[in-house]
C-alpha cells in the first residue's frame, strides 16, 4: 500500500493522523479510498473531478503533472503539496 502524507490542514478530518496507508493505482484511485475512511476528504482535494488548482500531488520524489491520472506503485510515497505558480515543480525535497 502506498504511504500518504496527510497535510496539517486536512488533518482533521483523518483524525489528527500524518500519514495513512492506502492501496490505489492511481492517484484518483487513491483519493477515492481517502474519501471512503475519511469522508469530506476528496472535497478539500479535488474540484469538478481534477486536483484543485491550488493543490500539487508528488509521487515520490516527482511532482506529478497528470494529477488523478498518475500512477502509483504499492510502495510510494504521496504527498498532496500546495501548488506553486511559475516555475518549474521538478522535484520535492524530503
Amino acid at each position: 500500500m502506498a504511504t500518504v502524507f496527510i497535510p496539517a490542514l486536512l488533518r482533521d478530518l483523518c483524525g489528527g493522523r500524518e500519514t495513512v496507508s492506502v492501496a490505489g493505482a492511481t492517484v484518483r484511485e487513491i483519493v477515492d479510498r481517502l474519501e471512503a475512511q475519511f469522508p469530506g476528504i476528496k472535497d478539500r482535494l479535488c474540484q469538478d473531478d481534477e486536483l484543485r488548482a491550488s493543490i500539487a500531488v508528488a509521487v515520490g520524489a516527482e511532482v506529478s503533472r497528470q494529477g488523478l491520472s498518475a500512477a502509483v506503485a504499492a510502495d510510494s510515497e504521496v504527498h498532496f503539496v500546495p501548488a506553486i505558480s511559475g516555475g518549474n515543480l521538478g522535484h520535492v525535497c524530503n
